[in-house]
């Protein structure tokens, strides 16, 4: 091996250090989010606010807050010809992020501020980003369903925002706070694919828009944003509880994959599986349906056949699924949380910057001469 490659070569690159952030951190089975712990957010910060501090390193204070919320809300709103435009996209047999990929790149189009290099700029794109996310997602919803554009309300959160646009009807406290406190668990999670897909992209001092539209491109695949849909599918085809325990003996059995559990990361346990695995239970409760109970069912079972604990997307179906939202959709919404981390590695990398450039190890042929076609 020459001395270019001296160095250990690990597929996916598991563990090796690829840049100094100061956004989130994993601890063992702690998450922070600017050193504040993913529970201490959960249950006393909104996402609005948890959006200020991965962007400025700080809480807001009440006047910050304000502000930041208002001007928020504010960017909300796609404009009409936009909505004309997006109306264009085919939406039918579409995949919902193929479709937010495209939608996101057709929005730098009208952003006037999309090629400039400026700190206000980067903030400004940044808001109208984390803004309109949602409002893409349940734009595409509509569009499928036959339905018109539902304009948000910017006298309220963004949450009951984004639940009001996609069904077109006002949800009660606790499933708007149960979506705000899903939002904050997504909104980060350090070096993950689609995060370092944005900072690739930004390193090359590419826009915004780009360096986003690459990130959705990386959390689309199955490995990565769609694991939570694969588990509701699993949840819908055992059907019942009685059902679960025999289903998860014969995965097991057969060495099959269980969907929703173990991490690259987390070795003993994902933080945000604990505080999802009580929501899924008060909205299956809620909802009046079992899927709660099946979940525990393959939860306890694998944990003690296997010693594998769950991770986000384990329980995170069941809450989307008890809140009605589409299966196809979770990725989606993933991002609308999600966008608000991809722009903070984004503005990081910016100010830090070095564009990536990785090594090969080669493993191909070498010493090979040309010879003339008329000798092959």
């Amino acid at each position: 091996m020459s001395e270019v490659y001296a160095g250990a070569v690990d597929k996916g690159l598991e563990g090796v250090i690829a840049c100094t952030t100061a956004i989130s951190s994993i601890v063992d089975a702690a998450l922070c989010y600017r050193g504040y712990l993913i529970e201490d957010l959960a249950e006393n910060s909104s996402f609005e606010e948890t959006v200020y501090l991965l962007w400025n390193d700080h809480l807001p204070s009440k006047e910050e807050y304000t502000e930041f919320k208002n001007i928020l809300r504010s960017e909300l709103s796609l404009r009409s010809e936009q909505i004309e435009l997006l109306k264009q996209i085919p939406v039918k047999d579409v995949h919902p992020m193929a479709w937010l990929r495209t939608a996101v790149s057709l929005l730098a189009l009208w952003d006037k501020e999309s090629q400039l290099d400026t700190p206000e700029a980067h903030q400004n794109i940044a808001i109208r980003l984390t803004a309109k996310m949602g409002t893409l997602v349940a734009l595409f919803e509509r569009l499928r369903q036959g339905k018109g554009y539902v304009a948000p309300n910017p006298e309220k959160s963004f949450a009951w925002n984004f639940l009001y646009m996609i069904s077109g009807q006002e949800r009660d406290d606790e499933i708007v706070k149960i979506f705000d406190t899903c939002l904050i668990l997504h909104a980060d999670h350090e070096l993950n694919c689609s995060a370092f897909a944005s900072r690739v992209t930004a390193s090359s001092l590419s826009d915004i828009y780009s360096a986003v539209t690459s990130a959705i491109g990386a959390l689309k695949g199955p490995l990565h944003g769609g694991a939570n849909e694969r588990v509701m599918r699993m949840l819908v085809d055992i059907k019942t509880v009685e059902k679960a325990k025999q289903w998860v003996d014969s995965a097991l059995t057969n060495k099959e994959k269980i969907m929703g559990f173990g991490h690259r990361v987390y070795k003993n346990g994902d933080p945000r599986a604990k505080i999802l695995r009580s929501m899924s239970e008060s909205l299956c409760n809620k909802s009046g349906n079992d899927y709660y109970k099946m979940s525990k069912v393959i939860d306890d079972t694998v944990q003690t056949e296997k010693g594998l604990l769950p991770n986000v997307d384990f329980y995170s179906a069941s809450v989307y699924y008890s809140m009605g939202i589409p299966l196809d959709l979770y990725t989606s919404i993933f991002t609308v949380s999600r966008v608000s981390g991809w722009l903070a590695h984004i503005l990081e990398q910016y100010k830090n910057n070095r564009i990536y450039r990785p090594r090969g190890e080669w493993v191909g042929k070498t010493g090979l001469k040309y010879a003339p076609l008329s000798g092959r």
